[in-house]
């Protein structure tokens, strides 16, 4: 999977101007993590993502990934949440024809894919501990085997990794490896929670408004957020977050008869 390089606005932070895919922010704690996304986008070196959900964890990895040196390379997401753990060795890997029933060809895992770029690990928390294994190999000595054969292949990829787990406790349970960790977590960013930025929520709720005009069919004209509609949205905490009050504007669209909500 092979993002484009996206439409964005630019920021500038630390002297340099990023771009920052669709984070919508100018908060302390947005610019705090902006600093950071600039500190680290040249390096090659490994972040953990942390965050509630609905943060918008995953924009932080295409901003970091498309500010660096491998921006022209892949980028490659895999959600370990969604994957089950009969397959998320395989998807990672990639295996042999014949390795297990069904594998009639070779096929590549998403560290062979996104060789050269970057490889985004979306809810790491999620994964088993047999997978934790040979991951925190392929961390280590940047190589791997495919699922049913024995010949090494090596890999020249950024991973990023990104969670909404409390990974401390997670490791006190015997659920995630200590040593994984400290590999994953070289330069820790952390997402903020909406409610810890509210002056980005004016911001945030007008961009989704403008998106939702525009897609509209018809297209519909600008509609805006009335001054007593922030002052509700501003003071609510929104559990889901980002995508929590996306969700409220889609509905508010939805059902608004004029210009303004």
């Amino acid at each position: 999977v092979k993002f484009a390089l996206p439409a964005a606005p630019l920021v500038s932070v630390l002297g340099v101007t990023m771009l920052v895919a669709s984070i919508i922010g100018t908060s302390g704690p947005v610019r705090q993590m902006y600093e950071q996304m600039a500190q680290v986008a040249s390096a090659n070196t490994t972040v953990l993502i942390r965050g509630e959900s609905g943060t918008g964890k995953e924009l932080i990895a295409h901003a970091i990934h498309y500010n660096s040196p491998r921006a022209n390379k892949p980028f490659v997401k895999v959600s370990c949440a969604a994957l089950p753990d009969s397959l998320i060795e395989s998807e990672l890997f990639g295996y042999e024809r014949g390795a297990f029933t069904g594998a009639e060809q070779r096929k590549k895992g998403r560290f062979e894919m996104a060789e050269g770029g970057t490889l985004f690990l979306d809810e790491i928390g999620d994964i088993n501990l047999s997978t934790q294994v040979k991951l925190l190999r392929v961390l280590q000595e940047r190589e791997f085997e495919r699922l049913g054969s024995t010949e090494t292949v090596k890999v020249n990829v950024r991973l990023l990794a990104a969670t909404n787990k409390d990974m401390e406790r997670a490791i006190a349970a015997g659920t995630f490896r200590e040593d994984l960790y400290y590999r994953l977590n070289v330069i820790p960013i952390r997402m903020p929670p909406l409610r810890e930025r509210r002056a980005d929520i004016p911001l945030l709720a007008q961009h989704f408004l403008d998106r939702l005009s525009k897609e509209a069919t018809p297209p519909r004209g600008r509609v805006t957020v009335s001054q007593e509609a922030q002052q509700a949205l501003m003071a609510f905490d929104w559990p889901g977050n980002v995508r929590h009050l996306e969700n409220v504007m889609e509905r508010a669209f939805s059902l608004s008869p004029g210009r303004s909500q």
